[in-house]
């Protein structure tokens, strides 16, 4: 990711990302009630083998497309069609563009529009089974302009050489205080870094968008399994919820110790906050549920997806996801042809959806007919 949402996303459910590094991105706390059928956003890179023709099937007889909200689901692509570069999808796009420009787009226009320049093609994992959806969002933090007994952990810019920067332990020991862009909790910082970017309140109410500016590349190593092993938290109570708890609670030289164990650093800027979204991988502000970040070597940018993913008798999922959504970002512990982290939005409420959702996923990619 990048001046973007570049969010780390060493993993996808915040637990599982401390944990594992494998897979959500907001923390396993209280479930927010689902709202009914929902949509996503996947990401890309470079260019996936092409589907056969003999899969291909009308968009009409996908699961759920007559319940979807089509003229949503047209915003969401115009706002995310520009990313392709391939000619066939760029020319879709543009008719989309003129047809916006040109006409009152209503919900079954929207519709026909999907269904005439699009074939769904499913995307199929080696094992031929379903793949996993997970979630993510943009966090919000206090943040502070000078250093307090509380605040006191530096939020740091790009250095010359992040990846001569050291280790975490290194990069914060020679941390130069007027350098620092602001000052946050340790804790709400070493989460920050998982996200990759986030939003910083100030005393005085200003705001501003920490985003991500480099790493000092060194892996990623989730902190909740040592933490287990060490019996600092039981083995059953490794949540995020319960790891910020625990950080806090030994702010200082013992949560020092334990975050060190992730020797991954991550240097962001200061950008003002509009009031919007960050922007994924493809450089283009993600829509609230209707983005999604996926495997770059299955995907492209700008790439168009029906996802489909049932919670069912999940433990603490509170919806199923069925929708149309853009390709706009990656992740690092995004990988294979059927697995996408969703946008949830930004704030508590989305980092607690985003927490629920470890769903069965099947996908089908929308290629333009022509």
């Amino acid at each position: 990711m990048s001046a973007i949402l570049r969010r780390v996303r060493e993993t996808s459910l915040l637990a599982s990302v401390l944990a594992v590094a494998a897979c959500s991105t907001g923390p396993a706390t209280p479930t927010v009630p689902g709202t009914g059928p929902t949509s996503y956003v996947p990401s890309s890179g470079p260019a996936a083998p092409p589907p056969s023709p003999s899969d291909a099937l009308s968009p009409a007889v996908l699961p759920g497309w007559n319940d979807e909200d089509h003229l949503a689901a047209f915003h969401a692509y115009l706002d995310g069609c520009g990313a392709a570069r391939d000619a066939a999808a760029r020319g879709v796009c543009g008719q989309a563009k003129t047809m916006a420009a040109t006409t009152s787009v209503t919900p079954s226009s929207a519709r026909a529009f999907f269904e005439a320049n699009f074939s769904a093609v499913p995307a199929v994992a080696a094992d031929g089974r379903p793949g996993l959806l997970t979630a993510y969002f943009a966090p919000e933090y206090p943040a502070r302009r000078v250093p307090d007994d509380e605040f006191s952990a530096p939020v740091l810019p790009k250095p010359a050489d992040p990846r001569g920067a050291g280790d975490r332990a290194m990069v914060e020991s020679n941390a130069r205080p007027d350098q620092a862009l602001a000052w946050m909790r340790a804790e709400d910082l070493f989460f920050l870094q998982i996200q990759g970017s986030g939003y910083l309140t100030f005393e005085d109410g200003s705001r501003a968008r920490a985003a991500y500016a480099a790493d000092n590349g060194r892996p990623f190593v989730g902190i909740a399994r040592p933490m287990a092993r060490q019996g600092l938290l039981p083995e059953n109570g490794t949540s995020g919820d319960a790891i910020r708890a625990w950080l806090a609670e030994h702010r200082g030289y013992e949560a020092q110790t334990v975050m060190a164990l992730n020797p991954r650093y991550i240097f962001f800027r200061l950008d003002p906050d509009d009031d919007g979204h960050p922007a994924g991988a493809a450089g283009v502000p993600l829509t609230e549920r209707r983005a999604v970040a996926v495997d770059p070597s299955q995907w492209r940018y700008g790439e168009l997806v029906w996802l489909d993913a049932d919670g069912g008798n999940l433990r603490g999922a509170t919806a199923s996801y069925r929708g149309l959504a853009m390709a706009l970002d990656t992740g690092s512990a995004i990988r294979g042809p059927v697995r996408a982290d969703l946008y949830m939005g930004r704030g508590d409420a989305a980092g607690a959806e985003a927490g629920t959702v470890r769903h069965p996923l099947h996908m089908w990619r929308l290629v333009p007919k022509g």
